[in-house]
């Protein structure tokens, strides 16, 4: 027979064996996704309200009321041609009083921040590196540049006709 001090022995071993587990795997089927989204893929082309809405939004910092949307989309419907009627409406705008845009001295004091500032400005994400050197040097270099000039090009961009 075995002595009490086996028959604990044995037990706690039995114990300590029975309530070890295999540790199991639990997965969600949670995809992998990056964090930043490249709003450089953009595929929808912006009609004439949302392009109006929005180029309006971005010069004012302000929504732009039914009325005033109405009458410009007037215009573009009765010019025909998509570019050059975005390109008067963009005129028209910078030629109004409410800009809500940066002062030229301002940009050159930090151009980089504004470099930055005018694409999430317009295009929604933050410029690429190599996309944020050349701006900064396209700037540098250019003392004749405004920023009228440089929201016009935004403006005017293959990139800012899509969302």
């Amino acid at each position: 027979m075995l002595s009490f001090k086996t028959r604990v022995l044995s037990f706690c071993f039995l114990l300590a064996l029975g309530s070890c587990k295999r540790e199991t795997h639990v997965t969600f089927g949670v995809e992998e996704k990056g964090l930043y989204e490249d709003k450089a893929l953009k595929t929808k082309n912006k009609n004439e309200a949302v392009y109006i809405s929005v180029l309006y939004t971005n010069l004012y910092q302000t929504p732009i009321s039914p009325s005033q949307l109405y009458k410009t989309q007037a215009v573009i419907y009765s010019i025909g041609d998509r570019n050059v009627a975005n390109e008067m409406v963009l005129s028209n705008y910078f030629n109004t009083q409410g800009l809500n845009i940066p002062t030229n001295s301002a940009m050159r004091a930090d151009v980089e921040a504004f470099v930055v500032d005018s694409y999430k400005r317009f295009f929604l994400r933050y410029p690429s590196e190599g996309e944020k050197t050349w701006m900064i040097q396209y700037i540098n270099r250019n003392d004749q540049l405004s920023v009228e000039m440089i929201y016009t090009g935004f403006a005017a961009s293959d990139e800012y006709q899509y969302y």
